[in-house]
């Protein structure tokens, strides 16, 4: 039996809502928050009360009766390390949400959001698949010094929601897959998927992986480091954003559009293709590092995210990677169907909602 879901999903600078009544969408809409708006708050937290009163105006233009809302799901921030699947919002998630336990980012309202109306409608607040899920196998956590140790941050909710679209087409199980899955939007994270386990994947927020839109990805390491000890004056912040917002093609060309990227090659800048082809070469050697993890049975690889809407971008990268297995093409991300399907799923009886527990949650290095 259908479910009437609220999905809010709160970005970087937006946050989007849509209605669903099982599988179909009633409604869908965005809230633009400006930076110069939001550059007012000194914490993410803080923009809570803002962003609350604008989502209840929304649903109030669209005449959204609380009382036929069933469930409310928002999205995961960065928590802990936790198994995939949907969480019933608790004191522990939204404690470790506050400290930024795994950092700083909008996502974290989203627990908070979908519990302010979950409790007005009188319903449970759910989270799903957020970018924090660590399904790595053992050997994959080794970095290489004992001091550190690589860490599973990914675009978790719409890999396994695209990985589990192209099982749907193969009409084989997700659970019985090995997929190759590559998000590629402002951050890149390409994951292996072992049979419903995402076993390995670069970390896209910290920098590993491929250089993408923004991001400065795996950096040669004794070069970074004497940039840091001569830049110290930037603080932890601002070192961090010459790795996340002003890496990447921002670095490089200024632009974090590849749109404009492509362009700059169609009137000839030999620079700009460049850089478009270095970022494909890299992207290509990051999935063909995952071919390994599968040990080279690989059932299909996924393209996704906003970049795979560039057909030139996909025919560049096909060039590398189309002898490796079947080619998938889901461009975009379509997170708040993925929130919907993890909440119609609790909803149903066909999974339990999972606990939060924190750190050190039983889940993690057991599966």
């Amino acid at each position: 039996m259908s479910k009437t879901v609220l999905a809010i999903n709160p970005g970087s600078t937006s946050t989007k809502i849509a209605l669903f009544q099982g599988q179909t969408c009633v409604f869908e809409d965005s809230i633009d928050h400006p930076a110069t708006v939001l550059q007012k708050y000194p914490k993410v937290i803080d923009q809570l009360e803002a962003r609350s009163r604008l989502l209840k105006q929304v649903l109030a233009d669209h005449q959204v009766s609380l009382v036929e809302l069933e469930g409310v799901v928002g999205r995961g921030g960065l928590l802990h390390p936790m198994a995939a699947g949907t969480y019933e919002v608790n004191q522990a998630m939204k404690a470790d949400l506050i400290a930024e336990v795994s950092g700083s980012h909008a996502s974290n309202l989203g627990a908070f959001m979908a519990e302010e109306i979950a409790e007005l409608a009188g319903v449970s607040a759910y989270i799903v698949d957020p970018v924090v899920v660590d399904e790595l196998q053992e050997v994959a956590r080794f970095s290489g010094n004992q001091l550190f140790e690589r860490r599973s941050i990914f675009h978790a909710l719409n890999q396994k929601a695209v990985a589990r679209k192209v099982a749907t087409q193969l009409n084989r199980h997700y659970e019985e897959l090995r997929l190759i899955v590559a998000h590629l939007g402002g951050g890149i994270s390409i994951g292996a998927h072992l049979n419903g386990r995402v076993v390995d994947v670069n970390n896209a927020l910290d920098g590993e992986g491929p250089f993408s839109p923004e991001r400065s990805g795996s950096l040669p390491m004794a070069d970074f480091l004497a940039y840091s000890l001569n830049q110290q004056e930037k603080g932890r912040v601002g070192l961090m954003k010459e790795l996340v917002g002003r890496g990447g093609l921002v670095s490089y060309l200024g632009t974090n559009d590849l749109r404009e990227v492509e362009a700059q090659m169609a009137q000839g800048d030999q620079r700009a293709k460049a850089v478009f082809q270095a970022m494909v070469y890299q992207v290509a050697k990051c999935i063909g590092e995952q071919a390994v993890v599968l040990k080279g049975q690989i059932d299909g690889i996924v393209l996704t995210g906003g970049l795979a809407f560039s057909q030139q971008f996909v025919e560049e990268l096909g060039t590398y990677i189309r002898w490796l297995g079947p080619l998938f093409i889901e461009p975009g991300e379509d997170e708040m169907n993925a929130l919907n399907q993890g909440a119609q799923s609790v909803l149903k009886g066909e999974e339990t909602a999972k606990t939060y527990f924190g750190k050190g949650d039983p889940h993690v290095k057991k599966l």
